[in-house]
């Protein structure tokens, strides 16, 4: 099995996922810390599971927000400063280079519902090209995008797939309903949670956790 460097962004959290309004009820708090309560546990959620899947080698966290890094880091991650400060792209391509992997994989940082088997069986099917993505549930977005041995090229954002696709990523496919569930907003976050998500954000939220495994 080849081992992957795992990379995922973290913006900071007065800038990250600013469409996820109205909070869910029962978040405690004024709005602001809720938001930024909720942002950490879709992290802490995905870093989780990414690490949690034994193709991955390492996750590499690329922030400037400083209660990211030191939730990453108590699960175990590593981060690295988003020197370029360029946006999602260039930060994805530094956090590449830093790895300096032969195999790495962009991971989306809201993906409550992701299952470590999940992403293994996706990073096994990536073996067929140098450069796969998987789309998100609605087959417009990204929410992971392979390179072996060559750059990585990300090309995150509004129709995404498509980009990837034209820059020559292979689409890849199949039964991974957590990893194609990234939340940009409470819609999405319904549908992760009945999926069923992981322990940062059912804690937060109330409910069970998914069952592990």
């Amino acid at each position: 099995m080849r081992a992957w460097s795992v990379v995922v962004p973290a913006k900071r959290l007065p800038l990250a996922k600013t469409r996820l309004t109205p909070l869910p009820a029962g978040l405690d708090g004024p709005p602001g810390a809720a938001h930024d309560r909720l942002v950490l546990a879709l992290l802490a959620d995905t870093v989780a599971a990414a690490l949690a899947s034994p193709a991955v080698a390492g996750v590499l966290v690329v922030t400037d927000d400083p209660a990211a890094a030191g939730t990453v880091t108590r699960l175990g991650a590593r981060t690295v400063p988003d020197e370029p400060d360029r946006g999602l792209n260039p930060a994805l391509a530094h956090g590449a280079r830093v790895t300096g992997a032969a195999a790495v994989a962009a991971l989306s940082s809201d993906l409550p519902a992701l299952r470590p088997e999940e992403l293994t069986a996706a990073l096994a099917a990536a073996e067929v090209a140098a450069r796969c993505f998987v789309a998100d549930a609605q087959g417009t977005g990204t929410t992971l995008l392979t390179a072996v041995g060559t750059a990585l090229s990300p090309a995150f954002g509004t129709g995404s797939a498509q980009r990837h696709a034209a820059g020559g990523a292979v689409p890849l496919t199949g039964r991974w309903p957590g990893l194609q569930r990234d939340v940009d907003t409470p819609d999405d976050l319904e549908a992760a949670r009945a999926l069923g998500v992981g322990p940062h954000t059912a804690a937060l939220l109330g409910g069970a956790a998914r069952p592990p495994g």
